[in-house]
């Protein structure tokens, strides 16, 4: 039987409950930007794409220079008032912001769906996380803060489109609820109306946020340079991450630089397979598109036979497609590993990639097909790559390095541990590792060698939540570190000549690792 919509979730019903819900903030032919306190109906509206089909949805309002630098300047206003609004008010009004985004939990869910296509459950725990995440500062901020004030200016936030809400939404508020105003750029790539509607629940409660969109080239004078900042932060990749640095270069300004690394997963002298197939099932949830994602197996050669027949099975059991397809009206939505990539464009070249790896002599150990997702009777699914696995990538291939987000892992066979570390710290730092060792002593051993920042034995690490530190080792940060109490301490003063935790340029101060 054909697949349908699930009713009353196509993006029309959702960009019509936006212009209901927020009509300061989305007009029936545009959403707005926001900053000088008000919703400004500026910019040149582009038009996006949603993956899931291919259809037209809203595109961000894109701002010029000029703007860009007056909205930075309004928010520096802000800032030098907000920074003296007492704690305890500034806790409430972050928490009836928290307290409305809940009773929009699904909506903002179903922007995230149609915008960046992400499966109901992943776009739901989305939205969970940030909102039980902040929650958590606001329960813990007093300790945080003792003896600790508000940046001189306010912070400036660039993020990746992969988790608009418990990324750069959690942010922005845990750094309104340290004192200081925050500006961010919409995504390029998705998450504008998502990230529109949070941000107007959260100043309709007079949080100070400023959402402005543009291209990085356009606006990076004003969000990175902008004398009155206070701090950049930056999530994303290690080209443009690198441009931010280098714009930083000479400012002495404090900022968090989160960028890829290939995160790798190590299995030696292991032997608990029937676990380890359900861990691998769970590395394809949003198709590789985060930063924690494990795109590379380091494989003792001799469990190779083992550990393909564990790989196999759970690498055929991803089930992805179109998000919002149901068999009949009142099914539920469906439980999917992936939907799309973020764009058709992305797809193509990760298909690219693939095809010229395996040229030059990569195994496909395993390439799926798109006649195994589930789509609607004609939709566009040129956004949609199948789970593909690739046995010894060759050395000039960028799937060998890179990260590829997207659902394609590459699997290196070692003979000694001195290969198997050579092969985990291929791309000088990531962010998250794995050694999979039936032996702890031997698995700790070994994580102590391998520069990821957190490293688990026998099961994944993820960014974490709440008291979780986070961060990179080598080329995968620049910065302060995040997570807990460190993320209120990357926004905030502290005593003078204070050195954060982070890699700076003339320092590096890591603090114990997560190992575990």
């Amino acid at each position: 039987m054909p697949l349908v919509l699930k009713p009353g979730t196509s993006w029309q019903d959702a960009y019509g409950r936006c212009c209901a819900e927020a009509p300061e903030a989305f007009h029936d032919d545009r959403v707005l930007n926001h900053w000088g306190g008000i919703w400004q109906r500026d910019g040149r509206p582009v038009p996006g794409v949603t993956p899931v089909d291919g259809t037209t949805i809203a595109g961000p309002p894109r701002l010029d220079r000029s703007a860009a630098v007056r909205a930075v300047r309004a928010a520096f206003d802000d800032h030098r008032q907000w920074r003296h609004v007492p704690l305890g008010e500034r806790a409430a009004r972050v928490t009836a912001a928290l307290d409305s985004m809940t009773a929009h939990r699904e909506l903002l869910a179903l922007l995230l769906v149609w915008e960046i296509g992400k499966p109901w459950r992943l776009a739901l725990a989305d939205v969970d996380r940030c909102i039980e995440g902040v929650r958590w500062y606001v329960e813990e901020i007093d300790r945080m803060l003792v003896g600790r004030g508000p940046l001189p200016g306010p912070v400036s936030n660039i993020a990746s489109w992969n988790y608009p809400m418990s990324v750069l939404m959690h942010a922005m508020l845990v750094q309104a609820l340290a004192g200081n105003a925050a500006i961010a750029k919409t995504p390029t790539d998705g998450g504008l109306s998502c990230l529109t509607l949070a941000c107007a629940l959260a100043v309709r409660e007079g949080v100070p946020l400023t959402l402005v969109s543009g291209g990085g080239a356009e606006l990076s004078p004003a969000l990175v340079r902008g004398q009155e900042l206070g701090c950049v932060s930056f999530v994303g990749g290690r080209d443009a991450g690198g441009q931010v640095a280098t714009s930083l270069a000479d400012l002495g300004r404090r900022h968090v630089l989160e960028q890829e690394g290939l995160n790798c997963w190590g299995i030696w002298d292991f032997g608990d397979w029937e676990t380890l197939s359900r861990q691998i099932r769970a590395t394809f949830d949003y198709a590789k598109q985060r930063c924690t994602a494990y795109p590379r197996f380091v494989v003792q050669r001799t469990l190779f036979h083992e550990f393909v027949a564990a790989y196999l099975p759970a690498v055929q059991g991803v089930r992805f497609g179109h998000p919002l397809a149901v068999e009949s009206p009142d099914d539920p939505l469906p439980e999917l590993d992936f939907g799309p990539l973020i764009n058709n464009a992305k797809a193509k070249d990760l298909t690219d990639q693939i095809d010229d790896a395996i040229a030059k002599g990569g195994v496909p150990l395993f390439r799926g097909s798109l006649d195994d997702g589930r789509f609607l009777p004609g939709q566009d699914i040129s956004a949609y790559l199948a789970p593909v696995a690739i046995l010894a990538p060759p050395g000039s291939s960028p799937l060998f390095h890179a990260e590829p987000f997207g659902p394609v892992d590459t699997i290196v066979l070692v003979d000694t541990e001195a290969e198997l570390l050579a092969a985990m710290n291929a791309s000088n730092g990531a962010l998250v590792a794995t050694i999979s060792c039936d032996d702890t002593r031997t698995a700790r051993r070994l994580a102590t060698e391998v520069r990821a920042f957190k490293v688990g034995l026998n099961k994944p690490r993820s960014r974490g939540d709440r008291e979780e530190l986070f961060g990179g080792l080598g080329g995968s940060w620049r910065g302060a570190f995040v997570g807990g109490e460190l993320l209120v301490r990357a926004v905030t003063s502290g005593p003078e000549n204070e050195r954060l935790p982070g890699n700076f340029p003339d320092y590096t101060t890591i603090p114990d690792r997560a190992i575990a």
